[in-house]
Order: structure tokens, then sequence, then C-alpha cells
């Protein structure tokens, strides 16, 4: 068999990597390969369109091996399987408990139970944790960060009390001050010694974490993807440092820690982002122990809402399965994803198990939780993994020579760096760079908001004036949202109608591209196959109650339609041609203002205008 593979190899000459860029080059008609084909990442590395076997031969990461030092392929060797978690907000813990129940018997194997500020007590757990079997199913808790040790003491004697299997038992108290500080603006007193007393209360439950670093949050409010990995990075060992100065053995600290990452719709990256995030944190555990086996990472994924949206919103559960995917394929411990309907209302039954049933389906039927590192071996992700390695490490060394991450939270850094990032992206949702299938391209044309209304994103509960820097939670959709939601609230509902004429492709392709464009405020949008005349064409316009023209054909034909249409319509309503053409300083000479294409801010555009045609 050997053999014959070997004189059928022998049959081909082999393809060197510059004749693929030659042969590339020449369907490119000499437009630039590096221009055309090789992406800029907002992470700021390149990443080309094809990869071969030189480009990972260098790459000290694929002789790793799952379930070894350290740990870029897993930390398991057998499986890739993860916890399935549902959120549970406790109101009334008999509710809880009845929902908890029910949940558990739809697929779920990991809870999080959010209490908030309610005061817990004996009677409040035995109530809320009433016919779970703990040693069959992860528990979570999140609580007011105060009451979290009380809350530690609760949950042991109550397992003690039902005779459980201490040290079988998994879960997590989500204790994460340095987080909440950057959502809500107030630094805690004494949060080392609560670090210290969860630790001793939850000795003899080894495979609870009780410290979290809450870095999807930073997703949430726009980071990119090496920034959320570099802070997080930096924001554990911040936390490995608290611990080992107030006596806590490194391998100690490190099994009590848990990772709480996001998950951007960025597929492969995010994959290479889980991998790239075992990988660092072992090297860093490393400096702290020589136990390679206490290196490991514990990783919760959280599936995004800064790309979530209001209009169009079952959109989302495409976003958040794509989200969950790279989650899994990246190997997390356990996941969360968010409902879909969480951007404008509370999560109800149904979106709820529509979230458990889209990891389900990645889990028990696509079998994802059955193959360890997937993408081992994929000469993309192998370079995206160390790409963003890179990229992350960096950040964290330079978070770590300016006084570490509690000092750089402290003093506003972290939160003006990601403010910027969000900044950017804002800025390329406006223009379309990056895209919201449903918002600001191919919108819904007939979609209203029927009473929705998003959600409030507000930084925290924190009461009084802040004393820290907060993130803010603008998802990347909420600018186009206002819009809409400002255009149904006007008298009338513009309607935009599509002139078209002359050449039949340039006309159908620009009224498309004028439909969507326009339709991203909640216009109206009336299409046409042509008139044979710019005055015909006009006059249906008006016929229709048009409160916009939009002229639709060639640039060389606008030179013959855009003045006469233009000065047929006389002011009855807004005149907008679709493109830039060459003589387009030649119309505005002539009063035409108004001109949309693939250059435009689409999101400023759009306002503008909107104050034009609600103008009181």
């Amino acid at each position: 068999m050997a053999e014959l593979k070997e004189k059928l190899f022998e049959e081909f000459s082999p393809t060197t990597t510059e004749q693929w860029i030659e042969k590339i080059t020449t369907d490119l008609k000499g437009a630039p390969f590096d221009k055309k084909l090789v992406w800029r990442t907002n992470e700021g590395f390149n990443v080309f369109p094809f990869y071969r076997l030189e480009n990972v031969k260098d790459l000290k990461t694929i002789n790793s091996l799952p379930g070894e030092f350290p740990y870029l392929r897993g930390n398991k060797k057998k499986d890739n399987t993860w916890f399935v978690r549902q959120d549970l907000k406790v109101a009334d813990p008999a509710e809880a408990n009845k929902k908890a129940l029910d949940v558990l018997n739809r697929g779920v194997d990991s809870l999080a139970f959010q209490l908030g500020h309610a005061e817990v007590d004996e009677q409040f757990i035995e109530t809320l944790l009433n016919g779970i079997l703990p040693q069959y199913v992860e528990l979570n808790f999140s609580c007011c960060q105060k009451k979290a040790v009380n809350l530690a003491n609760l949950l042991v004697a109550y397992f003690k009390k039902n005779n459980y299997p201490m040290a079988d038992l998994k879960g997590s108290i989500d204790f994460d001050f340095i987080g909440k500080m950057m959502t809500r603006g107030h630094e805690m007193p004494a949060a080392v010694e609560t670090i210290k007393a969860l630790i001793e209360a939850t000795a003899e439950l080894p495979q609870y974490q009780v410290v979290g670093v809450g870095a999807f949050n930073l997703q949430n409010a726009g980071s990119f993807i090496d920034q959320e990995l570099g802070y997080a990075l930096a924001w554990g060992n911040e936390y490995i440092n608290l611990m080992t100065e107030a006596g806590v053995p490194a391998e100690l600290a490190n099994q009590k820690l848990r990772f709480n990452l996001g998950v951007s719709p960025n597929y492969f990256m995010e994959i290479a982002k889980f991998r790239a995030a075992r990988l660092l944190w072992a090297n860093i555990m490393a400096t702290y122990t020589e136990n390679k086996e206490a290196c490991k990472i514990h990783t919760h994924a959280v599936t995004s809402t800064y790309n979530l949206s209001v209009f169009d919103a079952h959109m989302n559960l495409l976003r958040t399965q794509t989200e969950a995917m790279s989650a899994a394929l990246g190997g997390v411990d356990s996941m969360t994803v968010t409902p879909f309907d969480v951007t404008y209302e509370e999560p109800n039954d149904f979106s709820e198990r529509l979230a458990r049933n889209q990891q389900l389906l990645l889990k028990e039927e696509s079998h994802m939780g059955r193959i360890v590192d997937v993408a081992g071996g994929s000469y993309y992700i192998e370079n995206l993994t160390v790409a963003i390695a890179e990229q992350a490490w960096k950040l964290f060394l330079a978070v770590e020579e300016d006084g570490g991450f509690l000092a750089q939270v402290k003093a506003g850094k972290v939160q003006a760096a990601v403010a910027e990032s969000t900044k950017t992206r804002h800025a390329n949702v406006a223009k379309r760079k990056e895209i919201l299938v449903g918002t600001n391209q191919y919108p819904n044309f007939t979609e209203v908001s029927n009473g929705k209304k998003p959600v409030a994103t507000c930084c925290g509960c924190g009461e009084g004036e802040k004393e820290i820097a907060t993130l803010k939670f603008d998802r990347a959709a909420s600018e186009f949202e206002a819009l809409r939601l400002e255009t149904e609230a006007a008298e009338k509902r513009p309607i935009a109608f599509m002139l078209t004429i002359g050449n039949l492709a340039m006309r159908q392709a620009r009224a498309q591209f004028s439909c969507n464009f326009l339709a991203t405020a909640g216009y109206k949008v009336i299409d046409n196959l042509g008139f044979p005349t710019v005055e015909e064409g006009v006059d249906a316009a008006l016929a229709a109650d048009a409160d916009i023209v939009v002229l639709c054909s060639s640039d060389d034909e606008y030179a013959e339609y855009a003045v006469p249409a233009f000065k047929y319509l006389n002011g009855r309503a807004m005149f907008i041609v679709a493109g830039a053409p060459a003589c387009m300083e030649d119309l505005k000479a002539e009063g035409i203002e108004n001109f949309i294409h693939v250059r435009c801010n689409v999101l400023e555009t759009m306002k503008e205008y909107n104050a034009k045609l609600f103008k009181k």
C-alpha cells in the first residue's frame, strides 16, 4: 500500500507557494494579492487566504498532545465533553427548584443559580436544592460578593448533612471582585480575606472553583479577541498573586480559579483563542509550580450579547450557534448559550429551550463531545492559535510591566482600552465593514418592533458616585435599532421609491443596494422593473406617496438622467442618486445633495435623512 501511494504521488509534480500566488494573481487580473486577499484582523495580524505545510512545520505547538502539558489540545485525553449549563434567576427558591428539576430532565447537566441579594440561609438552600443530586450535576452560584463566604459554608453543611461524596462534587461560587469593580465602579474591602475564607470553607470540595475571571464582560463590552484573552490572563495572574501572597499554595489557588470567557462570532479565531488560552495559562502557572498537572486552566464559555439584535431577532440563533460551535471545538469545560430574545425581554421557556437544544445538538447529535481537538493539525487554525497567543502575550506582559491588572483597572486603563475597541467596532458596523445580518445589511423590509424595546444595558446596580470607571455594554446593533425605533415613532413611515432606468444590470443592482441601505432605518422601500423616462418614474413615485426618490442607473447614464429627474421632481420628495459617479461634482453643482454608495457611513447617512424627514 505504501509503495502504491508513493507511485501515485510521484505522478504529480509538487506545486510551490510561489506558483499558487502567481496563479491567484493571474486570476485577480493584476490586482495586488496582499491587498485583495490578505485580511488584517482587529487583533493586529495578517490572515492569509491559504496555508501550507511550510507554515506549520516550525511551530512548536503542533507537537502537543491532548491531556498533556501545555494542554493546547485540551485538558482531557479521551473525549471533549462539556457541561451544558442553564442560568436560573432565583427570586423564590421553591420556584427555582421546580424549574431546575424540569430543565435537568431536558438535557442540562449544569445549573447556575443567580441569587442576587437574596438572604440565604439553611432553609433556603434545602428548598433550592431539594431533589437535585450534586454528584451528577455541576452546581454554580453567583450572589452578592459580601455574602459569598456564608453561601459557601451553607453549601458545605448541606452536602455533608446529606452524605454527598464531597470529593466528586463539581461547581463554582463566582467571587470576582475585580470584575465587579469594572461593572459597578466600586472597590470591595477585605477582598483577599474573602478569597482566603472561601478557599478554606470549600477545602472539602476540591472540584469547586470559588474565584472567577469574568472576561466575558470584556467581550460583551466590545473588546477584541486578543484583548479579552490578554486581559483574562493578567486578571487570573492577579488572583494567583493575591492568593499566593496570602499563603495559599499556587496549585490550590489554580484549582480554585475559573475563567469565564466570552465567545464572539469570529468562528475560527474563537476556536484558536480557547486553544491559546490553555497554552498560555499553563506556561504562566509553570512559573508558580513544577507540577504540570496543576497548570490546567478551568474554562466556562458564554456566548456573546454584543452582536445580538432586537430586530430580526431569530438571526441571534445563528450567531449563538456558531459561537457555541467555536467553544465546543475549542475544548471548554462548560458552556452557557444566551437565549436569542435576551436583548428585549426576559427569556421565556421557548427561548431557553432553544438555547439548551443548541448545545445538545452539538454534543449529542453532532458528537462534538466525543472527539478531542478536531481542529488540531489544521494549518489555518494552528497559525491562528499562535498569532492570537502572541498578541495576547504581548498585552499580558504590558499589563504586568505597568503594575498588574488590578492597578490598571483602578486607573481605568483597561476600561478605556476596551472602550476604544468598541468605538472602532461601532464605526465598522456603521460603515458595514462589520456585518450584522438583519441590522446593517439585508434587513427585514417589513418588520416592525411590535412594542419590543432594547433592554437597558446598565453597568451594575451600585449606588452613589463611582470611584472607578466602568465598562459600557452598548451592543453593536444599538444605534441602528434606535434609528428604526425613531422611524416607527414618526407620524409617517418614509417611503423610498426606486426610479430604475437605463442599463438593466446596473439599475437592478443599485436598486437592491439602495433598498437594503434605506431599510436599515425601517423605511418602506418600493422597487420597480424600470421606466422608459425619468418623468414617468417621478410621476409613479409621487402617485405612491413617496418621500424619497432614488435614481438607479449606471454611472455613465447619470449624466443624462440625474438632472432632469431632479428638476422634474422639483423638491416634492427627497432625491437620491445611487452610486458615486464620475459626474458627481457636476450633479452637486446642479443642487443634487444626496448620494448613497459602498463608501458611505450608513448609520450617519440615515441619521441625516431621519433629521431631514422628521423636522419638527
